[in-house]
């Protein structure tokens, strides 16, 4: 029983870390139709800035984590403005060939600024490495840290997209952009405030999987952007609710399998693009199927 509750737990981490970076993917789609496959390379230079401000600019390590957010949320603003805002009338195939450019663009610049050898990510205060042992279960501190994060943003998405002016304006753009441009809101400047939260949400993911997994490469972005994009699709491409629990079934399958059947623990990835594949045949809307064209 405890065995079970460890990997449960474990499974709720992983889960929540796909749940954020998924998030943003689907609220892209929702509003512009546009898979952003650049979103795991934000992540990775999220990452990179907050390493940075903490290296070399001294930074206390939760100060240098919240710059390397902002940060990342500005490079997600010049990604939309500079590479997505003119192709918005274009047709969705130039759209997706710019999304794979940028992607490249990103890791290959990462890779001469930042240099292709992994960098330890060991800033932060030996405290969350503690374990905690409780009824027979071993959790590190870094645990109650990442799920307490990644709940309170959860639920911070779902208040803005539901409970704010600016959500409201969002799921209207998801539905009618010109008509919503006549009712007054600023069409442009929404999206731009998507991609920004998008890329925050990824940074943040991508700095509390650092801090799990404490190695930083250029293209450690690429596995969980690619996961959370399948952990969208389960849940309903479009639906944010969908891509929560997209990305916790994900996360709760991979750790799953490999805590009951170690010796597949190489195939682990595999299980994700396994159940990708049987949902495309059977469910290819996803779980949360929207019958309108207005997902988020």
């Amino acid at each position: 029983m405890s065995h079970l509750a460890q990997n449960l737990i474990n499974g709720t981490l992983l889960g929540g870390l796909y749940a954020l970076i998924a998030i943003g993917y689907t609220m892209v789609y929702g509003i512009l139709r546009l898979i952003n496959f650049a979103h795991g390379d934000i992540l990775m230079w999220g990452v990179y800035f907050a390493l940075y401000m903490v290296i070399a600019l001294s930074m206390p390590w939760w100060l240098g984590f919240i710059v390397g957010i902002v940060l990342a949320g500005l490079l997600g603003f010049s990604v939309e403005k500079v590479a997505y805002r003119p192709l918005r009338n274009a047709p969705r195939i130039s759209a997706l060939i710019t999304a794979i450019g940028i992607s490249f663009f990103l890791e290959s610049l990462a890779v001469v600024v930042f240099g292709g050898i992994p960098k330890s990510f060991n800033i932060y205060p030996k405290f969350f490495n503690k374990i905690v042992i409780f009824n027979h279960l071993r959790i590190q501190m870094l645990t109650f840290f990442i799920l307490g994060v990644t709940f309170v943003l959860l639920f911070g998405v779902l208040w803005l997209l539901y409970r704010t002016k600016t959500g409201t304006a969002m799921r209207a753009i998801a539905t009618d952009i010109p008509t919503t441009s006549l009712m007054g809101a600023n069409v442009d400047n929404i999206i731009s405030l998507t991609f920004i939260i998008g890329s925050m949400l990824a940074a943040t993911s991508g700095i509390m999987w650092a801090m799990r997994y404490p190695q930083v490469q250029p293209y450690m972005g690429f596995v969980p952007g690619l996961k959370a994009f399948i952990a969208a699709v389960i849940g309903g491409i479009g639906s944010v609710p969908g891509a929560v629990v997209g990305g916790f079934i994900l996360g709760m399958t991979e750790i799953l399998v490999v805590g009951f059947f170690p010796n597949l623990a190489g195939y682990r990835d595999v299980f994700a693009y396994v159940i990708l594949i049987v949902l495309l045949m059977f469910r290819p809307t996803g779980i949360f199927t929207v019958y309108s064209e207005q997902k988020v």
